[in-house]
């Protein structure tokens, strides 16, 4: 088999491995380290277009991450680029064509986009050649850029991106174009879901969802690494947890409103009829079809147990997704400890988290520092103990994700 034929029975493969995908974001980063791999590049970036805008969504670069202390990930903030011919990202989303720059320090003065070095003086990166591609669907709509940055050689030296390679990264690029097209769909139907639920309670907007999930992600990759859980396992697992984690509260849309809405204390009474969000969400994944309604059933259900067995809603029938009362005491009996399902556990931590750095109706959010000393005194209460070291190891990371998802007014 010559080289040609090898190259494109992988970008086959890796067409079939994506559209295993499901969420958006975890998509997007396979999509960026796939087609690095296949022009063996050092780093780069992937922008969604959003109306006449380009949001830079993920970024990769490995000789940065090397710098990094073991079992960091790079940090990086997401911005938006308006879709003209200034930038090089901007140019290929309006011409539609790919763009190959030798040397970004050396563009022709006669060309009428330019590089923008401010994150190459930030970070002390040299960026040198930049493959610009298009991420078009069959009818030549712009979903995205993807953004390929120095080009190696086998020693690891930068060079200038192959011009003969031009056409296996755009067809890499059309068929992640597909895929992309259906997570985004995926996506959409999701927050359609969770915007129902925000038509309820103000709180589940999408992006403290967006952020509940991301938290959660990052969390469970840290802690399945601990355990020596095998990679693709932890990539199968990601990609499943994220989505469900979004609806983690879905249940609320079967709670009165005098109830969702009141902004003083519930009494006791209500506040047991606002228990039954876990096992009402749960409900709708009763008729389990895939892992991904097993894992939002187990999440919905158990995001509100505490680790010391206080929590709620303890035992439930599987089956019917109603509560059973095993010890015949007139409520069903607490899970506690690893008797919760590790993704409730992880939702949990997260969920608070958000919840106590988030302005509410009824409160300000919480001085980080308030939040940080909170989230250690809960521990071995109603968070996992192992889980509250991974979270602070990784901190600096959860708080970028919280700067990724901002609150819009």
């Amino acid at each position: 088999m010559n080289k040609d034929t090898s190259r494109l029975n992988d970008i086959i493969r890796i067409g079939s491995d994506l559209n295993d995908i499901q969420d958006l974001d975890i998509l997007l980063e396979r999509i960026l380290s796939e087609a690095r791999k296949v022009v063996n590049a050092d780093a780069g970036s992937i922008y969604i277009r959003d109306g006449d805008h380009l949001v830079f969504s993920h970024s990769q670069n490995d000789t940065l991450q090397k710098k990094l202390p073991e079992g960091q990930k790079l940090i990086y903030t997401t911005f938006r680029l308006p879709i003209n011919r200034k930038s090089l990202s901007g140019y290929v989303a309006s011409t539609g064509e790919i763009l190959n720059t030798p040397d970004v320090y050396n563009i022709p003065s006669d060309a009428i986009y330019h590089f923008d070095s401010t994150y190459d003086q930030i970070s002390q990166y040299r960026t040198t050649s930049v493959l610009t591609v298009p991420l078009k669907t069959s009818r030549d709509v712009i979903v995205g850029v993807l953004q390929i940055i120095n080009a190696m050689d086998d020693s690891g030296g930068f060079i200038p991106f192959d011009g003969e390679l031009e056409p296996y990264v755009l067809h890499f690029a059309g068929i992640a174009s597909m895929v992309l097209q259906r997570a985004q769909m995926t996506r959409t139907l999701l927050l359609r879901m969770i915007s129902m639920a925000e038509l309820r309670d103000p709180k589940e907007t999408g992006a403290h969802v967006n952020r509940v999930a991301s938290y959660s992600v990052e969390l469970y990759e840290r802690w399945a690494q601990r355990r020596g859980v095998p990679r693709q396992t932890i990539d199968r697992n990601r990609d499943i947890l994220r989505m469900a984690a979004m609806l983690h509260d879905v249940g609320k849309v079967a709670i009165s409103d005098l109830i969702l809405k009141k902004p003083a204390k519930f009494t006791d009474e209500e506040f047991e009829i606002m228990k039954r969000h876990t096992y009402l969400g749960a409900r709708l994944f009763r008729e389990r079809q895939s892992e991904f309604d097993e894992v939002a059933a187990v999440v919905a259900l158990t995001h509100h147990e505490n680790w010391d067995g206080t929590g709620y809603p303890g035992g439930v029938d599987w089956n019917t997704c109603e509560p059973v009362d095993a010890k015949g005491e007139g409520k069903p009996e607490s899970l506690k400890g690893e008797e919760i399902p590790i993704f409730g556990r992880i939702v949990a931590l997260a969920d608070v988290y958000d919840a106590l750095s988030s302005r509410r109706v009824y409160k300000e959010p919480w001085e980080e520092d308030s939040v940080l000393d909170e989230i250690k005194k809960l521990s071995g209460r109603k968070f996992d103990p192992e889980l509250i070291d991974v979270f602070f190891e990784n901190l600096d990371f959860i708080r970028s994700i919280r700067q990724r998802y901002p609150e819009t007014d």
